[in-house]
Parts: C-alpha cells; sequence; structure tokens
C-alpha cells in the first residue's frame, strides 16, 4: 500500500430506494475511488439502509469522497469510522473440498481454535463460516490455502457499529 493511503471506514445512512447503491457506487468508479469493501442493508426502519464503506485513500481523497457524498440527496448522514473506536465483523464462507478424514479432522480443529461453526458436511468437503475481523479472516483464508488443495472463499465485506466502550477493530 502507498505510504500517504490509509485503510478508511465510513458509515451511511440513506434512503431505502432503488438506485441508492448505484449511485453511490458509481461516484466511486467516476471518481476512481477504489472500493475495498461495500455493505448495504435495511435498519429498524424500513425506509432507511446502512452502508459500511472500506476504501484506501490518502486524507484529501478521503475528505472529497466525504464531501461528494454528502451532497447526494439520498444520504441522510455520513460517519467517518477510521480513528473511531468501533466493533467491526466481517462474515467468511471457506469450502474445503476433496478432503479426507484427516483434513476433516484438522478443519473441526481450526473451527474450535478459530471459533468458527461448520454449517454443512459432505462426504469429501466440509463449509465453515466465519464472523470475525478482516483481519482475522485474512489470516484464516492463508492458513487453509497453506494447508488444503482445493478452497472455495466467500467473504461479505465488514460491518461496523459504534463501540459502547473501547473496543478494537
Amino acid at each position: 500500500m502507498n505510504a500517504k493511503l490509509k485503510q478508511r471506514w465510513i458509515s451511511l445512512y440513506v434512503e431505502n430506494q432503488v438506485g441508492v447503491l448505484s449511485k453511490i457506487s458509481g461516484l466511486f468508479s467516476g471518481k476512481s475511488y477504489n472500493l475495498d469493501s461495500l455493505t448495504v442493508g435495511t435498519t429498524a426502519d424500513p425506509t432507511v439502509s446502512r452502508m459500511t464503506i472500506a476504501t484506501s485513500s490518502d486524507e484529501e481523497t478521503f475528505e472529497q469522497i466525504k464531501k461528494q457524498l454528502n451532497r447526494m440527496v439520498e444520504v441522510i448522514k455520513v460517519m467517518d469510522f477510521t480513528d473511531s473506536s468501533v466493533c467491526m465483523l466481517e462474515i467468511l464462507y471457506v469450502k474445503v473440498k476433496k478432503c479426507n478424514k484427516e483434513e476433516k479432522e484438522e478443519l473441526f480443529q481450526i473451527a474450535q481454535a478459530f471459533d468458527a461453526k461448520v454449517v454443512d458436511y459432505g462426504r469429501d468437503s466440509l463449509l465453515l463460516l466465519f464472523v470475525q475481523t478482516a483481519g482475522k479472516n485474512d489470516a484464516v483464508i492463508k492458513l487453509m490455502k497453506e494447508e488444503f488443495q482445493s478452497i472455495e472463499v466467500v467473504r461479505g465485506g465488514s460491518v461496523g457499529i459504534e463501540a459502547i466502550s473501547m473496543a478494537e477493530r
């Protein structure tokens, strides 16, 4: 990563309408800003959605992104989580295929060590669910690639909320 670039997080409250996600992702692509992660879901109010966006940028570009998001009519509120105390987790599925009995035993041990769940099980495959920080998920993926021949990885983007007490990302 470039020395000036820093991982940054923004959370947005937006109107829950058709096309809002497209407009926001279009803002990033139109200005050549990179989206590292984008998640969106409806809030307790069905007319409002919350987005969590991760991006790598310098300070000047990040300020520009926030200003442009604030100008969008559909954006209700922009929150910068970059230097805040935030509880942030990511979902990760890892499917290990073509594994033998010993490898399955190892997978159960990995699941226990990483507090993962085995969500599906087949004759020669296993599906694990991890819900943890993106950094821990990176470590899991690295381990799985080193240990097993055939894996499939599906990651959801990180979601975050302001911490009540001091918390780590």
